[in-house]
């Protein structure tokens, strides 16, 4: 095994292996599994995320020692089985950056970063068929985790089509399709009874057109989502410190009051 030369990661490793030892670890450290712990690494995605976007640097500092700590879990559960180490690990994806940066590590040209995306994505592809148990056809999509936010998951999903060609030639064609969408929607929702299964699918029918535009423009959905609901909480919170500063109840408010209050938030934020 590969020595990682680094004593706060040793340290690191160290605490997991003591709070793992089925004698004198934590109990609640001991008892888990990978499936227990998945949504705990998931969180601290997110959470690493989410610092990102707050520009906070202590933050992210923080949030990406509890992901890495997350890795460190891991691999401490699957040594205990034999499967791999840490060290597995790093090793596993030090190969895995050297063979899809050929330009770098190899004497492939590049002429700028759409080539290195392209040889990154045909690596990839190349990778798939190797590790394909027999001589089935694979599909483009196989390899794409469906626990990735469902926006995500449908923008990866349309990369792969596209480079077969499975796609729009120019925005115009996903902005018709938006709005065909949306009528879609608009006919489902006015059907007498209406019926709750068939609404649910054209909504997710629009919300894949949705990330397709945004795709198109080169904007990553989720993170326009997360940005959208971050707005949201703060003209939220405006109105809500109206109400608090002047113990009126906002309940009683009006549409139209909450609206015009909404639009102070939004000119504030301009300001």
């Amino acid at each position: 095994m590969t020595d990682i030369t680094s004593p706060n990661l040793d340290r690191l490793r160290q605490i997991m292996r003591q709070l793992r030892d089925p004698e004198t670890g934590c109990p609640w450290d001991i008892k888990q599994d990978f499936k227990s712990i998945a949504p705990y690494t998931l969180e601290e995605a997110y959470e690493v995320v989410d610092a990102i976007n707050q520009g906070q640097p202590e933050k992210i500092c923080d949030e990406l020692g509890d992901l890495l700590l997350q890795v460190v879990f891991h691999a401490q559960m699957a040594d205990e089985q034999n499967l791999f180490d840490f060290d597995d690990v790093a090793r596993a994806v030090s190969d895995k950056m050297e063979r899809r940066h050929p330009h770098i590590f190899a004497d492939v040209s590049v002429s700028g970063a759409d080539d290195v995306k392209r040889n990154w994505e045909d690596i990839k592809a190349e990778e798939r068929r190797l590790a394909s148990p027999d001589d089935r056809a694979e599909s483009l999509l196989d390899d794409i985790p469906v626990s990735l936010p469902a926006m995500n998951v449908a923008v990866k999903y349309q990369k792969r089509a596209a480079r077969v060609g499975f796609d729009w030639p120019d925005m115009a064609g996903v902005i018709d399709k938006l709005r065909e969408e949306i009528t879609e929607c608009e006919d489902a929702l006015h059907q007498t009874p209406v019926n709750k299964e068939h609404v649910k699918e054209e909504i997710g029918d629009l919300l894949f057109a949705a990330a397709n535009l945004a795709r198109k423009a080169g904007v990553d959905p989720e993170t326009a989502l997360l940005d959208c609901n971050r707005k949201f909480i703060l003209r939220f919170k405006y109105i809500e410190e109206h109400f608090n500063h002047s113990h009126e109840d906002m309940k009683a408010a009006s549409l139209a009051e909450l609206d015009e209050l909404w639009n102070e938030a939004k000119a504030a934020e301009k300001a």
